[in-house]
């Protein structure tokens, strides 16, 4: 399971340029509007700390970490949800993406080119949330029409259905005439069902990326200030990235120099980090490990999946053939030293099919096919 993150804002906000020194990839960028048309697409190793030192225990031949992968879409504009700016185009990009990373800039430069000729990150927040709600608003409408025809016409359980459908779609619209989005709409989670085919776009999870210079990364400023204080008033997280920094820590290939330069610029983790960790927490995923000689591997699951769930993720073989999981804690290898220290210990289990899998254990399979 990849996690597919799509990364939106004004044009000229830094998009691209935070794009490319997230994933090592090249996206194209220019100090004007719509320069990047066709989403660039970069999948990336998610930096797990936890991993590494799974790695350098047991020493395997190769370290497979989970995968983000990031999708550079085009800058909307006032007016996207009508067609400006080929508005319609990149908003369907949007609706094929888990979570939805909002760029907002968040620094001062008279030679970097703002679309409103000024830097106001709310006014800029505002005009992204409101042509969203604006496309998802489109879509609401039509599908309250089928529904409506669904009511008359159709037999009694198709008819149950779309009066379901109807009641999450009615809490939804005053929202989306606000310009708010739908997920802060209380809706039942048979209405969430009956309203699935809409794929609204601000049902999606969002956070928010202040692309700051360094500055701004050391010690913060008012912009920041705003952009935290929206994304906690939408139960949200924001993070922040400084583009240049990214691009300079990702050529190093060393973790201890990865590590000396952060310590440098007087911070914990890099942006990368951060905004993976914050699209896990609002995704509601978690890693589980599998570790040995041949491979150490990080999998990312759903919280709350059982041990055959997780077992499905390595192949679906393993779900359904599912004999037991032997099971302990990266906290336990950590303090115990060893898989046969933690056996001795009592630490090792044995989990059958109703365990529900812990974020950061360690799992060996027994299957049957």
């Amino acid at each position: 399971m990849a996690l597919n993150c799509g990364i939106v804002g004004l044009p000229n906000v830094g998009k691209s340029t935070i794009f490319s020194a997230l994933s090592s990839a090249p996206a194209e960028t220019a100090n004007y509007p719509f320069c990047t048309i066709d989403p660039n697409v970069g999948k990336v190793p998610v930096q797990d700390p936890r991993l590494a030192k799974l790695a350098e225990i047991f020493k395997p031949r190769r370290v497979l970490p989970a995968i983000i992968e990031f999708v550079d879409i085009a800058g909307l504009v006032k007016g996207a949800s009508k067609g400006e700016g080929l508005g319609n185009q990149f908003l369907a990009h949007i609706r094929e993406v888990g979570v939805v990373a909002q760029v907002v800039r968040c620094f001062d430069n008279p030679d970097i080119i703002h679309v409103a000729n000024k830097i106001d990150p709310e006014s800029d927040m505002d005009t992204i949330a409101v042509e969203l709600a604006l496309a998802d608003l489109e879509t609401l409408s039509k599908r309250r029409e089928r529904a409506e025809r669904t009511r008359k016409v159709q037999a009694k359980a198709e008819q149950k259905l779309a009066e379901i459908a109807l009641s999450g779609l009615d809490k939804i619209r005053p929202l989306l005439e606000q310009g708010k989005p739908a997920r802060l709409a209380d809706i039942t989670d048979e209405e969430r069902r009956a309203i699935a085919d809409c794929h609204f776009i601000t049902m999606k999870p969002q956070l928010y990326v202040c692309n700051v210079d360094e500055a701004g990364l050391r010690q913060g400023n008012p912009y920041i200030d705003a952009v935290k204080s929206r994304a906690g008033a939408e139960h949200s997280e924001a993070v922040c990235i400084c583009g240049k920094f990214e691009a300079e820590l990702a050529v190093l290939e060393d973790p201890a120099e990865k590590q000396a330069f952060l310590e440098d610029l007087g911070i914990r983790e890099s942006g990368l980090t951060a905004l993976s960790q914050a699209a896990y927490r609002l995704l509601g995923l978690a890693t589980f490990f599998t570790a040995g000689p041949d491979e150490c591997r990080a999998w990312t699951i759903h919280a709350g999946d059982t041990a055959p769930k997780a077992a499905g993720v390595i192949h679906t073989d393993f779900e359904q053939g599912f004999i037991k999981a032997e099971v302990y804690a990266y906290e336990d290898l950590l303090r115990y030293g060893s898989e046969a220290k933690i056996k001795e210990a009592g630490k090792y289990r044995i989990e059958g099919k109703e365990y529900v899998v812990q974020d950061g254990d360690v799992m060996f399979f027994k299957f049957n096919v």
